[in-house]
């Protein structure tokens, strides 16, 4: 406030000393010095405007610098999380295509595994009746050759008999015989009876020989039985391994799509929240934009109207420590007197504890640094010295009620590792 008025008496004086400059006549000297006063008003009045109004733009802008950044930051956090909420929601809808695709083969895959156990079934049923079939064929054949053997041996010790009895045959058919024609029907008998027992040989032989081919073509049958009984162990075998590996694949799929689900539900809460915190740093930033406004506009105390209560050198102290014990001894003046152009300005606090513990101001605060170091009085003798000197009036950064890091794009004083604004 001190630095506007006299900027605005130094124009005023500016103009007053030169009125004997004036191109033309006038009434008498105290008219030009009135004229030139006037004159004075105006241009200062309109140089004040400019400069105030500049002032004004400058401190918003200054005030709001780190608030935007954050409030972009947020936006470009939010619009990113939003892109890959949307890749992640592609993701799980080819995870949940390839996966019905899956389920489709896996389906398919077990149908072909069905028939192929009732193949096997079958084929299985059939192996055991084909064989049942060459065990009876056996044995048939077995009999068979045993009759055989009976019938030839029979027939063998009837012609042996006879070759070797043949005359003796002869003359008992002759004395048996009460007739020729008795005779001739023994003679006919006996002769049925070789030509029966070659017959029979014959068609056992036949038998022998049906068997044997009956159970040669079992034989065949029985293998081809097998072979295709493998052929469908393999093709069952084939088919399980796709089974299990498809089941596999399905499986790691839907662990991956209930991961990327976990993920996209994350993403849609972290969303929420980043939504949150854009929407408090626009209010901020409202807030902000609103303060440095009425700053610009707002009265300011002279330091002999401003009172100190016990311990406010205490707190101040401790704060410098907090936020500048590590600058140089400027830059602890710098912080001090920051806190006291709060105090001074109308539309902060009008005390240095209210400043200092205003809502959101001071980070110290906020963290119980400021706490801690009171507790312990951390405050060095270089932050008392500074303490007193911005109590004392004294300012090295003019008007400014701000400070922070450095931003790029940030202007102000700088001093140490902040900048004031």
């Amino acid at each position: 406030m001190r630095r506007r008025e006299s900027i605005f008496g130094t124009i005023i004086a500016f103009f007053s000393k030169r009125a004997h400059l004036l191109p033309f006549k006038t009434g008498g000297s105290g008219k030009i010095k009135r004229i030139w006063t006037c004159i004075a008003l105006i241009t200062a009045l309109s140089i004040s405007v400019q400069f105030f109004g500049m002032e004004s733009n400058v401190i918003s802008v200054f005030a709001t610098k780190e608030t935007r950044k954050k409030l972009q930051e947020a936006k470009d956090a939010r619009d990113k999380s939003k892109s890959q909420l949307e890749e992640k929601k592609g993701d799980i809808e080819e995870l949940n295509k390839t996966k019905t695709g899956l389920q489709s083969e896996l389906s398919s895959l077990n149908s072909q595994l069905q028939t192929v156990s009732d193949n096997l079934v079958t084929i299985e049923g059939n192996i055991n009746s084909k064989q049942a079939e060459i065990d009876q064929t056996k044995k048939d054949l077995e009999e068979a050759i045993e009759t055989q053997k009976k019938q030839y041996a029979a027939m063998k010790k009837r012609v042996q008999f006879i070759y070797e009895s043949q005359s003796f045959m002869m003359i008992e058919l002759m004395l048996s015989s009460k007739s020729f024609a008795d005779f001739l029907n023994n003679s006919e008998y006996v002769a049925q009876l070789s030509a029966y027992d070659r017959k029979q040989l014959i068609n056992y032989q036949q038998i022998c020989q049906s068997i044997t081919d009956k159970s040669r073509k079992l034989d065949a049958d029985m293998k081809s039985l097998e072979d295709l009984k493998k052929k469908q162990e393999t093709e069952q075998s084939r088919v399980s391994t796709l089974v299990n590996n498809t089941s596999s694949s399905i499986s790691q799929y839907s662990d991956q799509i209930n991961s990327a689900q976990a993920q996209a539900d994350a993403l849609k809460e972290s969303i929420e929240k980043q939504n949150e915190n854009i929407e408090a740093l626009q209010k901020k930033l409202e807030e902000e934009i609103r303060m440095s406004k009425l700053a610009a506009r707002s009265k300011w105390r002279d330091i002999s109207q401003v009172s100190f209560a016990e311990g406010d050198r205490y707190l101040l102290a401790n704060l410098i420590y907090c936020e500048a014990g590590g600058e140089p001894y400027s830059g602890q003046v710098a912080v001090g007197a920051v806190v006291i152009n709060r105090v001074r300005s109308s539309i902060y606090p009008d005390t240095v504890v209210g400043v200092i513990y205003q809502r959101g101001q001071f980070e110290p605060v906020a963290t119980g640094r400021l706490a801690l170091a009171l507790a312990q009085d951390k405050a060095t003798s270089s932050c008392y010295k500074a303490a007193d000197e911005a109590m004392a009036g004294y300012t090295n950064v003019g008007e400014c009620v701000y400070f922070r890091t450095p931003i790029p794009g940030l202007n102000g004083t700088k001093i140490g590792g902040h900048i004031f604004y």
